[in-house]
């Protein structure tokens, strides 16, 4: 179970997109302060590790304890589990108390959230004047006109399998995700900033990342195969030899707030 996990892992770091360290620059000067940062729903703490250069201390929770195990270590960084059963005034505390945080961080995360509840949370952590709150994820990935095409016919058809907060929030780029914050500049609730990420990625390594997303696992439980011979011979030709190197672009969307007076 751990070799698989692992294997998992290593699959997704090779895939997934590395956060930009010009981001964390750009919240960083938007901060009064640079003691106290947290980053919710941290997985394998990649952009705690970011925050880390930023700030003196980062706080770095997740539901998850497997991924906990499996996130990258730094001095600067404490890493918790956080049940969703741990109450309101344990979070608070975990994450530094009232009135205590410079900046929060979720990334690719807060669409799995009881928003109302998290929300509550932050702003009574945030400092206030001077903290600040920054969500982010992405969607649609760019390579080519050609295989952009068969990319869309591909996301097209993992729809019905999709968990219905990856639907409402996450294909709709955030616009419809809420979010009660004063804006400072970077996108306000129902107009997020778009960014882009790029990564060099192999066919092989992008299509296993797509065996692995969850709608493609979920239609395959119920015996539709999304990934069909056919489609996985046609995504390839718009792509090139199996091995060959690609630049890919992650299209980002985030919004950026704070307490609001």
């Amino acid at each position: 179970m751990a070799g698989s996990f692992d294997k998992h892992a290593q699959l997704y770091s090779d895939v997934r997109p590395t956060y930009p360290r010009e981001w964390f620059s750009m919240l960083a000067k938007l901060t009064t302060h640079h003691s106290l940062a947290w980053d919710v729903g941290t997985g394998n703490g990649q952009a705690a590790v970011r925050v880390a250069e930023h700030y003196e201390k980062v706080i770095a929770t997740d539901i998850g304890k497997d991924l906990l195990r499996h996130a990258q270590k730094h001095p600067g960084i404490q890493y918790f589990h956080t049940p969703l059963s741990m109450s309101d005034e344990e979070l608070v505390s975990i994450a530094g108390g009232d009135n205590s945080v410079d900046l929060i961080t979720v990334a690719t995360a807060v669409h799995w959230f009881d928003l109302p509840r998290f929300y509550s949370i932050a702003n009574r952590v945030l400092r206030k004047p001077g903290g600040i709150i920054a969500v982010w994820s992405y969607a649609m990935m760019s390579v080519s006109p050609e295989f952009d095409q068969k990319m869309k016919s591909f996301l097209d058809s993992t729809q019905p399998y999709w968990h219905s907060n990856i639907l409402k929030f996450v294909f709709g780029g955030y616009k419809t995700l809420p979010f009660p914050f004063e804006s400072v500049g970077l996108g306000s609730e129902g107009e997020p900033i778009q960014l882009e990420m790029k990564k060099e990625v192999s066919f092989e390594g992008f299509l296993g990342w797509l065996k692995s997303w969850s709608a493609t696992v979920t239609a395959k439980e119920k015996g539709v195969d999304l990934l069909t011979d056919k489609l996985v011979k046609e995504i390839q030709e718009a792509w090139g030899e199996p091995k060959l190197v690609r630049p890919v672009v992650y299209n980002t969307f985030m919004l950026v707030g704070k307490v609001k007076v």
